[in-house]
C-alpha cells in the first residue's frame, strides 16, 4: 500500500465520567476529513493508546471504520510491547476492515535490533498493510537504518513513521532503499510535524501528524504543496505553523493538543492519568500560540 499525505493521529475524546466519548470521537472524524486529510489514526499514541484498555482500544478502531466508511484511509494503532498481543491487536483490526495498522517498536523492554526483525516478521503475517513506528524518545530503542530497510522486505511492512527526530537517517533510510530497489514499494512517513519539510524534502512522502487535530488545513496544504514540487508555498506554511506545533509539543503529547481542543470548542475532554493539566506558563504560551494561527 502507498501512503501518501497527510494522515492524522487522532486523540481519544474522553466525557465527564472518563469514558470515550463516542460521540465526540465521530464528530472529530467528520471534521477532520471536511478539512481535506488523507488518512486518519485511531488509538495511537496521540489517542492515549498507554492508558486505554483493550476494549476501549477496539471500540475506537470499530469507530473509526464505521464513521469513516471509505471516505479516507484508516489507520489503527494496534502495537504494544508484547508481539503476541500486537499480532491480536493487529489480527483484531484487520477482521474489523481498516486499511492499515500502526506498529511501535516494542517499548520498555528495550528489544535488539535483529528482535525488532522478529517482532515485524510476526505482525507481517497479518494480510493487512503495516506501518512501522520508530519514535525512541517512547519507546527507549531506536530502529538502525539497516532494520528498517531489513523490515522493508518483509511482506505487508510497506512503511516507516519516522520520528527519530534526524533527518540525516531519513536521507539514510531512503538512500539505502534505493539500492535495494525499494524507494517505490516502501514509504517513509514524517513523526515529527516541525520537521515534516526537511523529511519530505530528503524522501518522505506525508505525515502522521498530532498537530493537524488543532491545524489540518494547513498541514494538509503543505504536505500537498511538497507533493506539488512547490516548496515556496510549503515554506510559507511551515514558518507559519512553526509557533503553534513547537507550543502543541511544549508539555507531554496529547496534552497540550487535547488542552487546544478544549478551547477550540472541539471533543476532547481530560486526560488518563499520570498525564495532568498543563502549568499555567505553558497553557499561556499555547493560548498565544493559538491566537496567532487564527484558531481560537
Amino acid at each position: 500500500m502507498n501512503f501518501e499525505g497527510t494522515y492524522v493521529a487522532m486523540v481519544t475524546p474522553f466525557d465527564n465520567k472518563g469514558n470515550i466519548d463516542e460521540e465526540g470521537l465521530r464528530s472529530n472524524i467528520n471534521y477532520l476529513i471536511d478539512k481535506g486529510v488523507n488518512g486518519l489514526v485511531g488509538a495511537g499514541t496521540t489517542g492515549e493508546s498507554a492508558t486505554i484498555t483493550h476494549d476501549e482500544h477496539k471500540q475506537i478502531i470499530e469507530v473509526l471504520v464505521d464513521e469513516v466508511d471509505g471516505r479516507v484511509e484508516t489507520i489503527a494503532g494496534t502495537g504494544s510491547n508484547s508481539t503476541s498481543e500486537a499480532l491480536n491487536l493487529t489480527k483484531f483490526a484487520q477482521d474489523i476492515g481498516v486499511d492499515a495498522a500502526l506498529v511501535i517498536t516494542p517499548y520498555y523492554n528495550k528489544p535488539q535490533q535483529h528482535a525488532l526483525v522478529n517482532h515485524y516478521q510476526a505482525v507481517g503475517t497479518c494480510d493487512l498493510p503495516i506501518i512501522a513506528y520508530n519514535v525512541p524518545s517512547r519507546t527507549g530503542v531506536n530502529m538502525d537504518v539497516e532494520t528498517i530497510v531489513e523490515i522493508a522486505n518483509i511482506d505487508n511492512i510497506d512503511a516507516v513513521k519516522e520520528a527519530s527526530g534526524n533527518v540525516d537517517k531519513v536521507s539514510d533510510i531512503y538512500n539505502a532503499l534505493l539500492a535495494e530497489g525499494l524507494e517505490d514499494d516502501f514509504n517513509i512517513l514524517s513523526g515529527e510535524d516541525s520537521l515534516t519539510l526537511p523529511i519530505m524534502a530528503v524522501g518522505g512522502t506525508g505525515v502522521i501528524s498530532a498537530s493537524a487535530n488543532i491545524d489540518a488545513k494547513r498541514m494538509v496544504l503543505m504536505v500537498d504543496s511538497i507533493l506539488n514540487d512547490d516548496y515556496d508555498r510549503a515554506f510559507e506554511l511551515h514558518n507559519e505553523m512553526l509557533e503553534l506545533i513547537r507550543a502543541l509539543f511544549i508539555e507531554s503529547n496529547p496534552v497540550p493538543v487535547k488542552t487546544s481542543m478544549n478551547l477550540m470548542g472541539l471533543p476532547a475532554g481530560d486526560l488518563r492519568a499520570p498525564l495532568a493539566p498543563m502549568k499555567e506558563e505553558n497553557l499561556e504560551v499555547l493560548k498565544k500560540a493559538l491566537k496567532n494561527a487564527e484558531l481560537i
